[in-house]
């Protein structure tokens, strides 16, 4: 199995980069985990304060239950991957089963800041792009998916979204073996990184 870490600001087209990365393989192949099923279940604190969590800061993901499912698949078990809900910033009761297969590709803006889930990636990416083309995409993709005015998306992008880029988010591209500027639209560094993939896979 090879573990690949895609991290990137909010809006850097980290999923674009996913997408394009899995239709080079067969059905079947490749398991994508998102970072943001992993949030923590906030239904414990009234729905007004569960509004102002910084969903942007590590503290926010609970990280050593996505550990231990990476840990998990490597021993060539299912896990069962939470589901969570942006507009009640709570968990579902159900849950999606994700088998082991021959890659395995974890996305999501924080990856890349912890040391222990960084250990288990065999390859590590880092999705650059410029800070006002990442904001225009936040402000459509929040508009449309998840309910938010352009005047909430803005105040969440400079309250949170931008410090917590600039603290935890862009430091951690030190750690990448491979940076990709623009997301999606660079199709040399996504061929690379699929030659890469097929590589190591070749390797195992």
């Amino acid at each position: 199995m090879l573990i690949v870490g895609i991290a990137g600001g909010t809006g850097s087209g980290k999923t674009t980069v996913v997408r394009k990365i899995t239709e080079r393989f067969k059905l079947g192949e490749v398991a994508v985990i998102s970072q943001d099923a992993y949030y923590r279940d906030n239904s414990n604190i009234p729905l007004e304060e569960r509004q102002k969590i910084n969903f942007d800061h590590p503290n926010a993901i609970e990280f050593e239950l996505l550990i231990e499912h990476l840990k998990e698949l490597k021993k060539g078990k299912t896990i069962p991957q939470p589901i969570y809900s942006y507009l009640s910033c709570t968990r579902a009761e159900e849950f999606v089963p994700v088998e082991p297969r021959k890659v395995v590709i974890v996305e999501g803006i924080l990856v890349l800041t912890q040391p222990e889930l960084r250990e288990l990636f065999d390859i590590k990416v880092f999705v650059f792009t410029d800070d006002d083309e990442r904001l225009i995409r936040v402000i459509q993709r929040d508009i449309i998916e998840r309910g938010r005015t352009v005047e909430m998306v803005i105040e969440r992008y400079n309250k949170s979204v931008k410090p917590m880029h600039l603290q935890f988010i862009e430091p951690s591209q030190r750690f990448a073996d491979l940076i990709i500027p623009e997301g999606g639209a660079n199709t040399v560094a996504i061929d690379v990184l699929s030659t890469v993939i097929e590589k190591k896979l070749n390797e195992v």
